[in-house]
């Protein structure tokens, strides 16, 4: 019999998502939040002009020292719980997680720190890899990468936070403490502490016109739309309730 109230919202879960591969459609891959965090802490950095301007390359962007010709920089940090308990109850469906715990999960996150080629797994969409599960562990052997990028950019990764949060990022810490073990000495329970930097639209390449830096720049667009309209929204509920206050 179901239990608990029917109509209760579907709670969305945060994730990571990669674009890796230089398709004309590019396939991400999404790192679903195990469990949503608890708490996100965000900050700030504003722009600000130089104490002494180069008299041999004036800039005519800082004659205002009010200018603001870049968006402040935003970055944010979230802990992570990784459990693999839940799934070694049903062993069958969830064979990765009996022989490895949440070490694949680690990993997924990891590789987004690295360049994606053909020495890496961070080229999941661009080679063909064969993983076989045993009772000695994972072993994977990689064949011919079909369509790999240089090696000099991390992938393009997009934090997703609900429909209003979705931007590009990059991961400038990640802590992991792994708490329990698997008789394998695999990580049975993990907490990840990431640490992200948004990246704006002067971030990319502007010679770089792939689907996946397309996709970045518009989420960047779009969440930053959003945000413009919730402050219009806030600036409309103060005029009312200030114009309520005045004498005339």
């Amino acid at each position: 019999m179901a239990s608990g109230y029917s109509r209760s919202p579907k709670l969305l879960k945060g994730a990571l998502i990669q674009f890796s591969a230089p398709l004309l459609i590019p396939i991400p891959n999404i790192i679903v939040f195990q469990y949503n965090p608890a708490s996100l802490t965000r900050s700030f950095t504003p722009w600000g002009p130089p104490t002494k301007p180069d008299p041999e390359h004036p800039d005519d962007k800082l004659v205002n020292q009010r200018a603001q010709p870049y968006d402040p920089q935003e970055t944010f940090s979230l802990a992570l719980e990784l459990d693999a308990t839940d799934d070694l109850e049903d062993p069958s469906s969830h064979p990765v997680a009996v022989v490895s715990g949440v070490a694949a999960r680690i990993a997924a996150m990891e590789m987004l720190l690295y360049p994606p080629g053909q020495s890496t797994l961070g080229a999941l969409l661009n080679v063909s890899i064969n993983v076989s599960i045993g009772s000695g562990g994972i072993s994977a052997s990689v064949g011919k990468a079909v369509d790999t990028v240089p090696q000099t950019t991390v992938p393009v990764v997009l934090f997703f936070w609900g429909p209003g949060r979705i931007v590009p990022v990059r991961i400038t810490s990640f802590q992991v403490e792994e708490q329990a073990f698997l008789p394998t000495l695999y990580p049975l329970r993990a907490k990840a502490t990431i640490g992200l930097k948004i990246l704006d639209t002067t971030a990319f390449d502007p010679n770089d016109t792939s689907a996946a830096v397309k996709i970045a720049k518009a989420c960047y667009t779009f969440t930053r739309a959003q945000k413009e309209a919730l402050a219009l929204a806030n600036v409309a509920n103060s005029v009312e309730s200030i114009m309520g206050m005045l004498p005339f």
